[in-house]
C-alpha cells in the first residue's frame, strides 16, 4: 500500500510508493511520523503540489470498508487509482454485551443490597438519539475519516447510502414510484437476501457461486413474494427442488430443514442496525465541511461486477458513486479493529456476578500501556527472537505481546521498545486472498 507522508510542518502531502519511502529514510530526509498507517514525515520540505483524493466508504454494521482513491478526470470519465485500503471492523455487539452487564448489576444493587429510586423521570434522549451500540459505527468512522485527512489531502467523500427494504417484510403487495423506476428495482431486496443467508447456498452450503432467489413455499401451491418466504440457491439445488415444498424436498435433512426454517423467520439485524445509522453518518460527514457524494447499493454492486474485482468491504467502498474506471485494486488491506480503550471496572468478576480479583487502579507499568505497539528483542532464555505486537501489561513486569495469530506470553518490560502508543485500535495487514487473521500491529 502507499506511504503517507508529511511535510515539515505535518501538512499532508501525496502518499508515495514504499520504495520511495524506504529511499528517503535511508538517505535521512525522512522520519517515520506513525507506524499503522505507515506515515513518514520530511525533514525540510514545506508544502507541495497535491491531486484531489477522495475517501469512498462502504458502511457496515461490523465492518466498513474504507477507500483512498486519486480521482482522474478525462472528457466525461473518472477513473479511481486505489492508494490505500482499510477494514475497520467495530465492537457494537461487545459494547452492547457489556451495557447488558451492567445493567444486570445495577438491577441487583438496587433490588438485594441497598434502595435506590428508580430514575426514570430524569432520563431524557435529544432528537436523533442513537443506542451506544449503534452510535459507536458513526463514531469511529467519522474518526477515521478525520485521521485520514490529517494523512491525505482530501478533497471529497463518497459513502453508500444503502437501504434495506424491510417493508416488503410485513406488506409483500407495497407498491410506488421507488419499485417501478430505474433498471435495479427490487436489487436492494437481492442484497438484503444476499447478508441474510451469508451468500451460500440454503440447500447444500456452497459458497462463491451464482445464486438464485428461491421460494421456500412454492408460488404454485400458494406460496407469496414475502421476504420471509425467499432464500436462496445455487442453480443445481434450485431445478432440482422445482415446484416442490421446502419440507417434502428436504424430508431426508432434518437437521437442514429445521436450520433454514428459524433463519427464514429471523430478522436481519445488521440490515437494521445499517438503517438506523445511514443518516446520522451522512450528517456527521457533512459537518466536515467536505462535498458528500452517496451511491445505492445496486450500483456499488454494478460497477464491482462490471470491473471483475472480487467482494470485500475495502473494494465494495472503492466502487462506491460514480467511477468509470478502477485501478490498482489488488493492493494489500490494513485491517483495523476496534478494541477499546479499557475499561473502569476494576474487579473481575465470575459467571454470577460476584468478584473473583482485582486489577491495579494504574493502568501505567514501567511506561507501558495495555495496546501499545512494542518490539520485544530477547536476546536470552527460550523465547530468544523479535517479537512486535500489541502488549499486554503487568504490575510483576511479565508482559504478553499479541501477534497476528498468537500470543507471546512472558517477556520482561527491559526487553521491550515501545513504536507506537496505544490508540484504542489494532492493526494487521491482510491481502485479498488470505483469510482474515487474528487482529493484531503489524511486524
Amino acid at each position: 500500500m502507499q506511504v503517507f507522508v508529511l511535510d515539515k510542518r505535518k501538512k499532508p502531502l501525496m502518499p508515495c510508493h514504499p520504495a520511495r519511502a524506504r529511499e528517503l529514510l535511508k538517505r535521512g530526509q525522512a522520519v517515520v511520523h506513525k507506524i499503522a498507517p505507515f506515515t513518514i514525515r520530511l525533514k525540510e520540505r514545506v508544502g507541495g503540489e497535491v491531486q484531489p483524493i477522495r475517501i469512498k466508504l462502504d458502511p457496515g454494521s461490523k465492518t466498513t470498508g474504507i477507500a483512498l482513491v486519486r480521482e482522474e478526470v478525462m472528457g466525461t470519465e473518472t477513473t479511481a487509482h486505489v492508494l490505500f485500503l482499510a477494514e475497520l471492523d467495530h465492537r457494537g455487539d461487545r459494547i452492547r454485551e457489556r451495557l447488558t452487564a451492567r445493567r444486570a448489576f445495577r438491577r441487583r444493587r438496587r433490588g438485594n443490597l441497598r434502595h435506590r429510586p428508580p430514575r426514570f423521570d430524569n432520563r431524557t434522549r435529544p432528537e436523533g438519539w442513537l443506542p451506544p451500540s449503534l452510535q459507536h459505527r458513526v463514531d469511529t468512522t467519522g474518526a477515521w475519516v478525520n485521521r485520514l485527512r490529517r494523512l491525505a489531502p482530501v478533497s471529497g467523500i463518497s459513502m453508500e447510502l444503502v437501504r434495506f427494504d424491510l417493508q416488503k417484510r410485513e406488506n409483500p403487495e407495497i407498491s410506488g414510484v421507488e419499485y417501478q423506476q430505474g433498471t435495479l428495482a427490487g436489487y436492494e431486496v437481492r442484497e438484503y437476501l444476499l447478508e441474510k443467508w451469508n451468500r451460500t447456498c440454503a440447500y447444500c452450503g456452497k459458497t462463491d457461486v451464482p445464486l438464485e432467489i428461491d421460494h421456500i413455499h412454492p408460488r404454485s401451491k400458494g406460496g407469496t413474494d414475502r421476504v420471509s418466504n425467499l432464500t436462496l440457491a445455487c442453480h443445481v439445488c434450485n431445478q432440482k427442488k422445482g415446484d416442490e415444498d421446502m419440507t417434502e424436498f428436504l424430508i431426508k435433512k432434518p437437521d437442514v430443514l429445521k436450520k433454514i426454517l428459524v433463519q427464514a423467520k429471523t430478522p436481519l439485524k445488521d440490515a437494521s442496525a445499517v438503517n438506523s445509522t445511514r443518516w446520522a453518518l451522512y450528517e456527521a460527514l457533512k459537518r466536515t465541511g467536505l462535498p458528500v457524494e452517496t451511491g445505492s447499493g445496486g450500483r456499488t454492486k454494478y460497477n464491482r461486477t462490471r470491473f471483475g474485482l472480487p467482494k470485500t468491504h475495502s473494494l465494495d467502498a472503492a466502487c462506491v458513486g460514480k467511477v468509470d474506471q478502477v485501478t490498482d485494486g489488488d493492493r494489500r488491506v490494513l485491517s483495523i479493529k476496534a478494541t477499546g480503550r479499557g475499561s473502569y471496572q476494576r474487579t473481575r468478576l465470575d459467571a454470577f456476578g460476584f468478584p473473583r480479583g482485582f486489577l491495579t487502579r494504574t493502568k501505567s507499568h514501567f511506561g507501558f500501556m495495555t495496546g501499545d505497539l512494542v518490539k520485544a528483542t530477547v536476546t536470552k532464555g527460550k523465547k530468544i527472537g523479535v517479537y512486535v505486537g500489541r502488549v499486554a501489561v503487568r504490575a510483576s513486569g511479565s508482559f504478553n505481546i499479541q501477534r497476528p495469530g498468537s500470543v507471546v506470553q512472558g517477556l520482561s518490560y527491559k526487553d521491550c521498545r515501545c513504536l507506537q502508543r496505544g490508540d484504542g485500535y489494532g492493526y494487521a495487514v491482510i491481502s485479498h486472498l488470505t483469510e482474515r487473521r487474528a487482529h493484531s500491529s503489524p511486524a
